[in-house]
């Protein structure tokens, strides 16, 4: 995936809190981890699982559902750095946070025209970009062990930018700027859900292969995959289409990302080798790519609806 060199980046949707003193999350799983009370994470249930089974979170405890555990305060964002560093595709194409500011600007643009279409207003999420811990406006603290997270209680999402290292030194997955897409475009899909109010059909702690919680995450893949499809021709706000070019190797890598955040698969290879269902909360490897690709084939979030009475999650 490139991004046209000559685009304008927006960064008035980010909030860079790098770096703000969020407080101590601990080293890695060594914090408290944080889920639950509507605070949606693309593995953050399964990494509590792990620890859970594991005995990883040592004294500390773990929280689960009723809200985000709380962390230090004090974080204040400072978007002065961002905002000069990420100008244009330019930018996007050798700097990390500019590439998530990119694909930020592409899914406001893609959301804002689609809800359009229906008639109804859309408003999007804000973007925080964090390290080790923050706090949220509505769910609580989190440390950088939960992943990727939206909150709805403040329609904002939150994500550690050294995920995405973990997702290719822990998880093996084949990493790059399309499978990174994939993740910001998953939050964004729970940030759709919130707007239409889907998440209410979901009580906290539900699991289980055809749980609600399952039906909501691969619906929220399958709104990332439905923008996916369209992600060539979204335009700016000025009006220039941002991302030029989106290869195979670059949809491959998307899935790829896709089946190794799998309930199976993460509870067999980092788990211990038992893959137990009953605990699944975000679907099996072979749901979240069909759900994906059913985004992806069909480019229509009107197929998403994982809720119909009668629907095969796969």
């Amino acid at each position: 995936m490139r991004f046209d060199e000559n685009a304008d980046l927006d960064t008035s949707q980010i909030d860079d809190l790098r770096g703000s003193g969020g407080g101590g999350g601990g080293g890695p799983l060594g914090g408290r981890v944080a889920l639950g009370g509507g605070g949606l994470g693309i593995v953050g249930l399964i990494l509590y699982f792990l620890i859970s089974q594991l005995g990883g979170a040592g004294g500390g405890g773990l929280a689960l559902p009723g809200g985000l555990t709380e962390v230090g305060g004090g974080q204040t964002a400072d978007n002065t750095r961002i905002a000069q560093s990420c100008r244009s595709g330019a930018d996007a194409n050798t700097r990390l946070d500019c590439e998530v500011t990119a694909v930020v600007n592409s899914l406001d643009g893609y959301w804002s025209d689609a809800f359009a279409r229906s008639g109804v207003t859309y408003r999007p999420p804000r973007t925080n970009f964090f390290s080790g811990a923050v706090n949220t406006g509505g769910c609580g603290g989190a440390t950088s062990d939960v992943g990727p997270f939206y909150c709805p209680a403040d329609s904002e999402v939150y994500i550690d930018l050294s995920f995405f290292q973990e997702l290719e030194t822990r998880f093996g997955a084949q990493g790059g700027p399309f499978a990174r897409a994939y993740v910001i475009a998953h939050e964004y899909g729970h940030h759709i859900q919130n707007l239409l109010d889907t998440n209410r059909r979901v009580q906290a702690g539900d699991s289980g292969p055809t749980s609600g919680s399952v039906r909501l995450e691969l619906q929220a893949d399958c709104y990332a995959g439905a923008w996916a499809n369209h992600a060539t021709t979204v335009p700016t706000a000025s009006g220039r289409t941002l991302i030029t070019d989106v290869t195979r190797a670059d949809i491959n890598a998307a899935l790829d990302t896709a089946q190794r955040i799998g309930d199976d698969y993460i509870q067999s290879r980092l788990g211990g080798g038992r893959v137990n269902e009953s605990q699944f909360t975000h679907g099996s490897s072979a749901q979240r790519e069909k759900w994906y690709t059913t985004g992806l084939q069909t480019g229509d979030p009107a197929r998403c609806d994982t809720f119909a009475r009668g629907v095969d999650l796969g």
